[in-house]
């Protein structure tokens, strides 16, 4: 169900979009004089988590969120790309839990920086983060976690003169053309927002040469570091989560986030909150992994108009991953859920232009019993369906296109076998995609 009113701040951000270029112009001085002229509200922040990397980093921001919050404490959070509403970029840290910003409060604050900004050639994405740093320093709380956009040294948001630690998640090729064609290019921009002396961790990498980047780069800066799988750690042990580091050994509960990659996420969590120097309870640790949420990101898709169409026993869920990395953790949590429960897995998938799907597709090679591609709706990028069954065709998947997810689900009843468990979809690839989905099943984040 599409919306029927524009909010306030969408329609200024429309007009914003209709005046100065869409996508990413990566350099820090239209930003920096923006923010001068907005009184530099990014050095009155509370202590920052600046999170970076490829895959990953939404979910690490919501475990720190959850961990903190079940401390007692309050977080702002900026993420980006939205799911529906621009709205779920900005969550005003309060006690009890925070909350999205009003539309009153956001519209007001796009106004201000649009003003400020005189009319001079700038990227939306800038003044949005701009707005970021207006609303973190006018409302109380206690953290911001602070979520990279594109990059990390020429990222708008790297103008946080010393955050209290910088988390640097999963790396792997993305944005290329933006980044570098080589992951040892892309961690070293990822890694220009180490700050001098700041601690930094190093999330799970699955490439060596990342890491060693980053702990260069870390150690040029004489930042005290802290790596995954050499300094903290994080493995299941008979249904539960045990981290460790060199100051503890910790029984956690399994995070509710699914797939094997939240566990080295949440642990990550863990480590660069303590590196901030937060003194962190077990047991509110083990709440903030059990409340944790995090929409679009391998969840069943929420009842909803969708779901209830769908046939009796259907399993729905959505992941908005859509790089090789994100398809092969994703890959290995669909085999888990496998194990657990055998089921017929077909995907829906729609991308964008900037994306390698044959990359994406590989993972579920052997796996998945079909793919029905989809447009990408309100996506100029959004690659051919036809075009996009011919690359999962490459993966060596069979594939073939859809008018769009409903008419992709009904596709899969006609190909599943009656005398197998009702099937598994996984609908999936970019968040514009999953933005759609969750509106029209009436689930928008809250």
């Amino acid at each position: 169900m599409r919306k029927s009113v524009v909010s306030a701040a969408e329609q200024e951000i429309n007009a914003l979009m209709a005046l100065h270029p869409k996508g990413f112009d990566l350099s820090l001085g239209r930003i920096t004089r923006l923010l001068k002229r907005l009184g530099n509200p990014q050095d009155r922040l509370p202590p920052v988590i600046h999170i970076a990397g490829t895959n990953g980093k939404g979910s690490t921001g919501a475990f720190c969120r959850a961990i903190l919050e079940a401390h007692g404490l309050t977080a702002h959070v900026h993420t980006s790309p939205h799911l529906v509403n621009w709205h779920e970029r900005y969550r005003l840290g309060a006690k009890g839990g925070g909350r999205l910003v009003s539309d009153e409060t956001f519209a007001e604050a796009v106004r201000r920086v649009a003003e400020a900004n005189q009319g001079e050639m700038i990227t939306v994405f800038e003044i949005l983060t701009a707005v970021m740093f207006l609303l973190f320093s006018e409302h109380p709380a206690d953290v911001a976690i602070v979520e990279v956009g594109l990059g990390g040294r020429f990222d708008a948001t790297n103008v946080i003169a010393r955050p209290a630690v910088a988390l640097i998640m999963s790396i792997s090729l993305d944005h290329q053309a933006y980044l570098g064609d080589r992951v040892e290019l892309i961690a070293a921009e990822k890694a220009g927002i180490i700050k001098a002396g700041v601690p930094v961790v190093i999330g799970a990498q699955p490439d060596e040469s990342a890491r060693d980047v980053i702990i260069a780069s870390a150690e040029r800066l004489r930042c005290p570091v802290s790596v995954y799988g050499q300094d903290y750690f994080a493995n299941e042990e008979n249904g539960r989560l045990a981290y460790q580091d060199d100051e503890e050994l910790i029984d956690l509960p399994l995070p509710r986030l699914a797939g094997r990659h939240q566990q080295s996420n949440a642990a990550a969590a863990i480590r660069a909150l303590k590196s901030a120097g937060f003194e962190l309870d077990e047991a509110a640790i083990a709440r903030g992994l059990v409340d944790v949420s995090w929409p679009g990101r391998l969840e069943r898709l929420p009842r909803g108009l969708i779901t209830e169409a769908a046939m009796d026993g259907m399993e729905v869920w959505i992941d908005g991953g859509h790089n090789p990395g994100a398809g092969r953790a994703i890959a290995e949590a669909m085999a888990n859920l496998e194990e657990r429960d055998s089921r017929p897995l077909f995907l829906i998938a729609g991308m964008i232009n900037t994306k390698d799907p044959v990359g994406y597709f590989e993972a579920f090679t052997g796996m998945a019993r079909h793919v029905f591609t989809v447009p990408v709706p309100d996506s100029e990028a959004g690659l051919d369906p036809e075009f996009l069954a011919d690359t999962a065709d490459e993966a060596g998947l069979t594939a073939e296109s859809a008018a769009d997810v409903e008419a992709a689900m009904i596709a899969v009843t006609r190909n599943w076998n009656r005398l197998e468990p009702a099937p598994r979809v996984l609908i999936c690839g970019s968040l514009y995609l999953l933005g759609d989905v969750l509106r029209r099943n009436g689930t928008p984040p809250i």
